[in-house]
């Protein structure tokens, strides 16, 4: 019996020894190369080099206006070549003036899609997407209006049936977005507002293009990471961008039976003129920064993914999901 405790004891000295011995390794590495991650330059994965923070800090007005941001956001994605996955559609994207829903447009147009850019009043931004549309060869028309307005979202759906022909994808991405520090500081006002544009405006269009949706057909929303992780200083934004989740998976159940799919992608940070209306300062100088890829999205990181879950040649099996692009984990 002393023996056996004896050799226990001899085990444990060796294994102490061995743990002492790797510790010593790791130590001597970790002196050869203090580098830490965090002065590690963000990684660049993509097609071309995208902007890492610092960013620029100019802080526009609402509803903001891609031309007066400093760094242009990057949605032309010249490295993606079409191959028709849309040929011959019809889509209409609201807040498709700028950043994702510009790109969204660029992109569905190089896959053979026509498409009704539906906007506030943004007007020279909205020229701008109608514009990169028809250099890819095909149709566009402009829609200035507030999809929080039923009236509205009819109206779009109408003049996009009677001017392009039909109607196949809804792109639902017009967002409003402000900061509160705190619910106290939120007034109803504010909350009104994000609640109506991010919720009342996709359920408005939704409704309006479901009874023109055929088999094959797609409805997209645009979600985000904080309707996943939530957001302390974004608490009404966050809850609507939850409710887009909900409404994303329950409308897929609604509509399935008439062939029609329903999927939401939900970025993480994005540059787009939508966060330089909110943040100011060091917010929009670090903008990104805390993701694991240590910057954020360009709009053409993202428009892909919408491109997969409108096309039936690429995603026919799919609906009711959501996809996050946030920049790892």
């Amino acid at each position: 019996m002393a023996a056996k405790e004896q050799a226990k004891k001899g085990r444990a000295k060796r294994v102490a020894a061995d743990e002492r011995k790797i510790q010593k390794a790791v130590e001597a590495t970790e002196a050869r190369s203090p580098a830490r991650e965090e002065d590690q330059p963000p990684p660049q994965t993509g097609a071309r080099p995208y902007p890492v923070p610092p960013l620029p800090t100019k802080h526009l007005k609402k509803p903001g206006r891609e031309a007066d941001l400093t760094l242009k956001p990057m949605w032309d994605a010249p490295f993606y070549k079409g191959s028709e996955k849309l040929k011959d559609k019809v889509a209409l994207i609201t807040g498709a003036d700028s950043g994702i829903g510009r790109s969204v447009a660029v992109l569905f147009a190089r896959e053979g899609c026509d498409v009704a850019i539906a906007y506030l009043d943004e007007e020279a931004d909205a020229k701008v997407t109608k514009a990169a549309v028809e250099k890819e060869g095909r149709k566009a028309i402009l829609i200035p209006g507030d999809v929080s307005d039923p009236d509205y979202a009819e109206a779009a759906v109408t003049a996009t049936i009677e001017k392009l022909g039909g109607l196949d994808i809804l792109v639902n991405n017009a967002a409003f977005q402000e900061h509160a520090g705190a619910i106290e500081d939120l007034t109803f006002e504010h909350f009104d507002r994000t609640l109506k544009t991010n919720l009342y405006g996709y359920f408005n269009m939704a409704k309006a293009a479901a009874p023109h949706l055929k088999a094959g057909s797609a409805i997209i929303n645009t979600g985000s990471v904080t309707g996943l992780e939530g957001s302390k200083a974004l608490l009404d934004y966050s809850m609507t961008k939850g409710g887009i989740h909900a409404f994303t998976r329950s409308l897929a159940g609604s509509l399935i039976k008439k062939g029609v799919r329903v999927n939401a992608v939900a970025p993480g940070p994005v540059w787009t003129p939508l966060n330089p209306t909110d943040k100011t300062g060091e917010d929009l100088q670090q903008f990104g920064a805390d993701t694991p890829m240590g910057r954020p999205a360009q709009p053409e990181e993202i428009a892909p993914a919408f491109v997969f879950l409108a096309s039936p040649q690429t995603s026919s099996y799919i609906t009711g999901e959501i996809l996050p692009i946030i920049g790892g984990y």
